[in-house]
């Protein structure tokens, strides 16, 4: 299509370096170029900040928090407090969450406006190894030439044979963070990190909810120790959890979806709700780049890159979801570093994914970071393992919130961290120090041995250590 079109008059014009998308990797990989001394062009399609500010990571932890406030005021009594609730208003809780999004979009426009990085409007396809056309509503409307070139598109959600998204009955996560009534039933399929925190908010808004995961457990990837505290807390707050589970045969009948629960072992069983959200993983933005034009290799839904995240060409460089490995803004945030400093000449500081936390932010929420107990093991190690229930916790205690714990992975032969995981309230805020921890290598001892402020949650990790070195 788009090289049978004309462009309007004007010249080609060049640029140091040309990003495609502006969401965490592409508009910090802009800011990090600029600050370089780079002449940088941004291109977005959509609203700037990309799937993760306008549609995924911020407005989900907005409408999260409305979540938790409304459970909260479900249990004021048990605090001493008198209050009367009726119903979550979610026309009003997507209203703030949209607002939460207008804002941080607005406030990266601000920090490109300042660092003289030019955005521009329109889709950006590639015409050859150096060149971009940009186009809006099909029209080519700009040509850019640059030096080096910076991938940043993103994924969508993976569609499956037969449960096709029709906005209507089978949603994916982007209808579910715009819904104005609160639907009375709804079927979760996928089990990773947007399943479980759909499943979790909409329960907690009054929604009988259905959450099926293929994998023998939720959150397939990480600990099964953890994985298991998390089933069981979803369904001590009435959540249907079906793991090692398919959902065959479904159908849409008036307003109504409905499928087959096959569960290992057990007969298929006939369930409805009003909507099914498929949650079952994404697949990079490749398509409809013109990838074929630059010579950039594809593979799986991904674009193919080096550690430093370069293509197979050698000017133009990948970073994020499109990228692959693990889905997570900040991971993108940290590539866009690396791939900068790459192209600029310096030796960057490459990515350990086991040094990169990952997040759930359902409640009780996950955090992790490092290898799994299994996975240690696997990979040859002797280990030691920590473990310290958030039930002991003054602090969790006062918050009444006792749920979850920590354990610590520690190599038995040197004594080094090797993996932390958390569940239970506060977990995403406690992973900071344990990500630090990992990525110094810091031993059962020194964890143990550092004085951490009473009461806090944090004491928890200071616990589980202790708790290693009793064993």
């Amino acid at each position: 299509m788009h090289s049978s079109l004309q462009m309007p008059e004007g010249s080609c014009r060049k640029v140091d370096l040309a990003i495609i998308g502006s969401g965490p990797g592409g508009y910090e990989a802009a800011l990090r170029a600029a600050k370089a001394g780079m002449k940088v062009s941004l291109i977005e399609k959509g609203a700037l900040g990309g799937v993760c500010v306008n549609w995924g990571c911020i407005p989900t932890k907005a409408l999260l928090r409305s979540a938790e406030v409304f459970d909260l005021f479900k249990k004021a009594a048990s605090y001493g407090l008198k209050v009367q609730t009726s119903a979550i208003d979610l026309t009003e809780a997507v209203k703030r969450s949209r607002n939460v999004v207008s804002k941080l979009s607005k406030g990266i426009g601000f920090m490109l406006r300042r660092s003289e990085v030019e955005v521009i409007q329109g889709e950006a396809i590639f015409s050859g190894a150096h060149t971009l056309d940009i186009y809006r509503e099909g029209l080519r409307v700009d040509t850019l030439q640059a030096n080096h070139i910076i991938i940043a598109s993103g994924a969508r959600s993976r569609q499956l044979p037969g449960l096709e998204p029709d906005g209507k009955c089978i949603i994916t996560s982007r209808e579910a963070l715009a819904m104005k009534t609160v639907p009375s039933s709804m079927i979760v399929l996928g089990g990773g990190a947007i399943g479980v925190e759909m499943a979790w908010f909409y329960a907690m808004a009054g929604t009988s909810v259905t959450l099926v995961e293929m994998m023998p457990r939720l959150l397939p990837l990480e600990d099964e120790e953890i994985s298991e505290a998390l089933k069981r807390s979803f369904q001590k707050a009435g959540i249907t959890v079906a793991t090692g589970a398919k959902l065959d045969g479904v159908t849409v009948t008036g307003d109504r979806v409905s499928g087959f629960l096959a569960v290992d072992g057990e007969e298929p069983q006939l369930i409805s709700a009003d909507f099914l959200l498929v949650a079952v993983g994404v697949s990079g933005n490749c398509d409809g780049l013109g990838l074929e034009y630059a010579g950039v290799e594809t593979a799986r839904g991904f674009i193919v890159t080096d550690k430093a995240c370069r293509t197979s060409v050698n000017h133009i460089f990948a970073i994020g979801d499109v990228r692959g490995g693990m889905l997570l803004a900040h991971k993108a945030s940290a590539e866009a570093a690396i791939a900068v400093d790459t192209l600029a000449g310096k030796v960057p500081h490459l990515l350990d994914e086991s040094m990169i936390p990952r997040c759930v932010y359902a409640e009780p929420s996950v955090a992790s970071v490092g290898l799994s107990e299994a996975q240690a093991i696997e990979q040859g190690y002797s280990v030691t393992v920590g473990r310290s229930m958030f039930a002991a916790s003054g602090k969790a205690n006062a918050y009444g919130n006792l749920e979850g714990l920590v354990k610590l992975v520690f190599n038995a032969a040197d004594g080094r961290l090797l993996g932390a995981h958390v569940v239970g309230h506060g977990a995403v805020e406690l992973i900071g120090e344990l990500t630090l921890a990992r990525r110094l290598e810091v031993t059962a001892e020194l964890l143990a041995g550092t004085v951490h402020a009473h009461p806090t949650l944090s004491e928890t990790i200071r616990e589980a250590a202790e708790n290693t070195l009793q064993r």
